[in-house]
């Protein structure tokens, strides 16, 4: 079942922008923002179940340099 997730992404200082930049071309990533406030980044994404968006968040968000923590979250309506 397909779902889709708000990731919310906390960085390094002063890289925001910079792996907001490099987010955004990553293929499955709809949209990524950086924004004001508790975290850095706000990425959305689809994937087709939970298990590939588990695998997508760790293989492709958390590994990007400047990324510190993720917070993955679900969107349920």
């Amino acid at each position: 079942m397909a779902i889709s997730a708000y990731v919310f992404i906390e960085c390094t200082q002063g890289k925001a922008l910079d792996v907001c930049k490099k987010l955004s071309k990553i293929k499955g990533i709809n949209s990524c923002h950086a924004v004001t406030g508790p975290v850095d980044v706000i990425a959305f994404i689809d994937s087709p179940d939970i298990n590939e968006l588990g695998k997508f968040v760790v293989e492709k968000i958390q590994s990007t340099p400047g990324v510190m923590r993720t917070s993955t979250n679900i969107v349920t309506g």
